[in-house]
């Protein structure tokens, strides 16, 4: 039985089977045939990685096996492509599935619009599976090279899903993500050049059993550290991704914030913490936490300030964002030997909030797009009588937002909750009162929006015309919408599920 839990074989697939479904919906005609290719792949991936966790779970505890690995061709480190999966990766890849199916089927009424001349999904899917591909072969890449590569295929989709819309604000929104994506993969790509001479090697397990912390390794990190965070948009590098989330179409504007911006902050945690973990400083690792402090209060403030409803869920992702950089500063030598993989309570505590932040906000896209789509503007001062009109979405919302807040029971009490506890048992009582003063800036802006919701339309009746509904939404958005929301809510009560895969080979 072991033998069908074998990720030697699905590894492979992962990378594949979202490559042939961009191949399908490039060739094959028409919107409806293209929707449900997507959505049975997407069912298809979901599977798939499920049956890698259950392999997993069966598995895990075994030295062997917490670090699975597969060469392509069968050729291996250093010459051949390997692909490889640990705990952390795995967990990636499941909400990679997970979120990919339901916003599949989100998409697939979004761009459904039978008066229309312009068939958007023409363009749509097989952009929206290239981008799949390549977050998957990301989080599988055993070597730095790979890595470049999937992160080009990433930002080349991302930026053109960006696009899509035509607008004026989307395409300038698309060209500066593309300029800062670009100049974020050179730094890497001269990183990659700086291991490749210093090293001789640019498989990952290999670079962390030989790297010192000698001046060339120190300026790959630097290089590494400065390409991934313009990637990431942390503070002071944000200012791509509000406009660029903001002006995106609604399931674009989901998995960007979701799940792209999480991948480059993926690998940060990767080299900083394991590849390359001999060259990080205390000094480097204390600045990365302070640049997420930065990130907690100027986020909120924004998201405080702004007008439109996507731009303030935009806002709060660069805030939400800095929360998982305290990972850095909170994961010490006492957590299990750094470069021995990621592990420890620091890790567990991300890695859960990476999951619940992914679903939360992912969520407040879609009802945000919701509105948008009903109302046809996502003003915040001019959204009186949303409670009436749209009680779904506006439930998703707040269910989204008390998630993003930290109440219970909610994923993202309990992840900011281990954030705490990580905080006090290391004596670093400061981060403690950055996550709590984050929380109540996430409820100012989150009120606000509820606020204006609940307020009735006959109280402002010289907007009244403005304010009414101009189009009906199907009711499988709302649907996915809301579904996501209450998996922020369902995750509150398992969250052992997601801290054991976390942690798989910890104790080993």
């Amino acid at each position: 039985m072991d033998s069908l839990f074998n990720p030697d074989i699905l590894l492979p697939t992962l990378v594949g089977l979202p490559l042939i479904a961009a191949i399908l919906t490039t060739l094959l005609k028409g919107p409806g045939l293209r929707a449900s290719i997507s959505i049975a792949m997407a069912l298809i991936q979901l599977i798939i990685v499920a049956t890698l966790l259950l392999w997993f779970s069966n598995n895990g505890t075994n030295l062997e096996t917490q670090y699975q690995r597969y060469s392509l061709g069968g050729w291996g480190a250093p010459l051949g492509i390997d692909l490889a999966i640990d705990g952390f990766s795995a967990l990636m890849l499941a909400l990679t599935a997970v979120l990919t199916l339901v916003l599949t089927v989100y998409s697939r009424y979004y761009f459904f619009e039978p008066h229309s001349r312009l068939d958007k999904t023409a363009r749509f899917w097989p952009l929206w599976w290239l981008l799949i591909m390549g977050i998957n072969a990301l989080f599988l890449s055993g070597d730095i090279f790979n890595i470049y590569v999937t992160l080009e295929i990433i930002g080349l989709a991302a930026v053109s899903l960006v696009a899509l819309d035509g607008s004026r604000a989307a395409l300038t929104a698309a060209l500066r993500y593309l300029l800062v994506g670009l100049l974020g993969s050179l730094c890497y790509l001269l990183a990659v050049v700086l291991l490749y001479r210093a090293y001789g090697t640019l498989d990952l397990a290999q670079l962390n059993a030989i790297a010192e912390p000698t001046a060339i390794t120190w300026a790959a990190l630097a290089l590494i550290t400065t390409g991934l965070l313009l990637k990431t948009a942390l503070v002071p590098l944000h200012f791509w991704l509000p406009l660029a989330h903001g002006s995106a179409p609604a399931p674009v504007s989901a998995i960007l914030s979701a799940l792209v911006v999480k991948t480059s902050f993926y690998l940060l945690a990767r080299f900083w913490l394991d590849t390359l973990a001999p060259a990080a400083t205390d000094y480097g690792l204390l600045m990365l936490g302070v640049l997420g402090a930065a990130a907690i209060l100027w986020g909120s403030i924004q998201a405080l300030r702004a007008t439109r409803l996507k731009l303030m869920v935009a806002y709060s992702t660069v805030a939400q964002l800095g929360y998982l950089f305290l990972l850095f500063p909170l994961f010490s030598p006492d957590e299990g030997a750094r470069g021995a993989g990621l592990s420890g309570p620091a890790v567990s505590a991300v890695g859960y909030f990476i999951v619940a932040h992914a679903c939360a906000k992912a969520a407040m896209f879609l009802a945000a797009g919701n509105i948008m789509r009903t109302f046809g503007h996502d003003e915040i001062a001019r959204l009186h009588g949303l409670a009436k009109y749209m009680p779904l979405s506006l439930f998703t919302f707040a269910i989204a937002g008390a998630s993003l807040i930290g109440l219970p029971p909610s994923a993202g009490f309990l992840s900011k909750w281990l954030l705490l506890n990580v905080a006090i048992d290391t004596a670093q009582w400061w981060w403690a009162i950055i996550i709590l003063m984050g929380g109540l800036m996430a409820a100012m802006y989150v009120f606000r929006v509820l606020n204006s919701a609940f307020i009735s339309v006959d109280e402002n009746a010289q907007t009244e015309p403005k304010n009414l509904p101009t189009n009906k939404l199907p009711t499988m958005m709302s649907l996915c919408a809301f579904l996501l929301a209450m998996l922020t809510v369902v995750l509150g009560f398992n969250a052992e599920l997601i801290l054991d895969l976390v942690t798989v080979g910890e104790d080993v």
